[in-house]
């Protein structure tokens, strides 16, 4: 399957780069390192040779829709969760939907390359297939559509879990993961819904954000970025998986989205390019338990 989807993908970036209907194709090429891949931005049709898809093409290619969206117009293979961030994106107004031509693609969830285990942030995915597209490619090579799995259903599983600590239990789980936090910032670079055109962070001058690197200001980055994005977080799971500490940041970022989904039915982000921000709009019939 996934050699397929090779050949068809490598043959429409020939044809939409020679034919000048987009300027590049966000894609994958091959890493340094064995079962190894990379983005890839193919903007020649000699270039297009170099795309590879196989299980490891483990980044989620969304955000560089955003970063190159003044490129001109470009090719994105979307999976679900690009197809997600694309929605997104739109819906956040950060790029117009004629500035992205989709090249659908079924997934079957990708694999560490060390472990050839299944990817974490592909076993809860409920959306393996893309949710809009301009053209499927698994029509063109006659794979089968990949349904998502049955085990994907329960993604809050870990969050009950967490739940059921006590008070004491959480703080301690959670100071243990603060305290290993370095605040490279990959979780924000490689997220697809920061799309601030300047973090909080980085507002030095105001200070919203101290330097220390301790638990506290570690906690305050963490949970400040997490309700920022809650509403809007696709679940693509980018955050962690880049994370070089191995912060358990998809738990929090579930637990928002659970609270969200039972406080406001806030429902799954991204499957449609409607704005629909549970935290940006008031209903008389909201859930007011807390008050």
């Amino acid at each position: 399957m996934t050699q397929a989807i090779e050949a068809a993908l490598r043959k429409r970036a020939q044809e939409l780069l020679a034919s000048g209907e987009v300027a590049q194709v966000i894609a994958w090429g091959s890493g340094r390192l064995t079962k190894q891949t990379a983005p890839l931005f193919v903007t020649t049709p000699e270039q297009a040779d170099t795309i590879v898809f196989n299980d490891y093409c483990v980044n989620a290619l969304a955000k560089y829709a955003f970063t190159e969206r003044d490129a001109g117009k470009l090719a994105v293979c979307v999976r679900g969760c690009e197809a997600r961030g694309i929605n997104r994106l739109i819906a956040d107004k950060q790029i117009e939907r004629e500035q992205v031509y989709l090249l659908g693609i079924p997934c079957q969830g990708m694999k560490d390359r060390l472990s050839d285990e299944p990817l974490a942030k592909c076993v809860a995915c409920t959306h393996r297939n893309p949710v809009i597209y301009d053209e499927l490619l698994a029509s063109e090579v006659t794979v089968p559509v990949v349904p998502v799995p049955q085990s994907a259903a329960e993604r809050f599983a870990e969050v009950k879990e967490i739940e059921a600590y006590t008070r004491e239990e959480r703080l301690a789980l959670y100071n243990d993961a603060f305290d290993r936090c370095i605040r490279c910032y990959a979780c924000r670079e490689g997220c697809p819904v920061c799309t601030c055109r300047e973090c909080f962070v980085d507002q030095s001058d105001v200070g919203w954000q101290g330097k220390q690197g301790n638990t506290d200001e570690n906690r305050y980055y963490n949970l400040v970025r997490v309700f920022h994005i809650g509403d809007r977080c696709i679940e693509c799971g980018e955050c962690e998986r880049v994370c070089p500490m191995g912060l358990p940041l998809m738990t929090l970022n579930r637990k928002w989205i659970k609270d969200l989904d039972e406080l406001f039915a806030a429902g799954e982000a991204g499957l449609t390019e409607e704005l629909d921000n549970a935290l940006g709009h008031y209903d008389v019939h909201d859930v007011e338990e807390f008050m």
